[in-house]
């Protein structure tokens, strides 16, 4: 009869453990530490740009650092001034929050939801001269992530009148500027046609000869 060795089981169980936490620690340096650093290589390589953020300077042009930026093109934020373009609603924080990105969870049957629907479409309509049954979709509904930094073409053709009147330009202006601002289905198959709106707002005050400070 064999007696048992306890030893044995131990020293496998040991082996075991050490050869995991190899792995671990190799996984954790190749995955948490190598990758990250050859993407962010890369992508400073090909796209510097788009790497750090797709900021956005006060001429519209693109930011060398972040304390040139005004904004990003990736991210909407609220617009304060009412002669420029509104974007669309966001349920992100207080609005364009990147630290609390979220859609409002509210599901189309939504008692509440409903009745914020119909105020947004009330003073969207009164904003822009126009009756409710003009205001399209994206005007009073937030995107998923709250951070969408367009608006649809035909929101944004609703609020070239009020624009136009606003900073003392033609309406013709006002919509050559928006042509110029709106981008197509990717491929021509995948999303809809979209209007960028901080882009598109810089560009109309440097039409109407206003200086646009840091911030705004």
């Amino acid at each position: 009869m064999t007696s048992f060795d306890p030893v044995t089981p131990l020293l496998s169980l040991a082996r075991y453990a050490l050869a995991g936490l190899r792995v671990l620690l190799l996984m954790t340096l190749l995955l948490g530490v190598v990758y990250p650093l050859a993407v962010t290589g890369v992508a400073q390589v090909v796209a510097p740009w788009r790497a750090d953020g797709s900021l956005v300077a006060a001429d519209g042009g693109r930011a060398d650092s972040p304390a040139e930026a005004v904004g990003s093109e990736l991210i909407g934020q609220v617009v304060d001034d009412e002669r420029l373009f509104q974007p669309r609603p966001s349920a992100a924080g207080d609005g364009y929050d990147t630290l609390a990105t979220y859609g409002s969870n509210l599901g189309p049957s939504s008692p509440e939801l409903l009745a914020l629907v119909r105020e947004r479409r009330t003073e969207v309509a009164e904003r822009e001269g126009v009756p409710e049954s003009r205001v399209p979709p994206d005007a009073v509904t937030a995107s998923a992530s709250g951070l969408d930094p367009h608006v649809s073409p035909a929101y944004a053709a609703l609020q070239v009148p009020r624009v136009a009147r606003a900073l003392g330009l033609s309406e013709t202006e006002v919509r050559d500027a928006v042509a110029d601002h709106t981008a197509g289905r990717a491929l021509g198959v995948l999303g809809e046609p979209r209007v960028a709106v901080l882009p598109l707002n810089l560009a109309l005050l440097r039409a109407a000869g206003e200086r646009v400070g840091s911030g705004e």
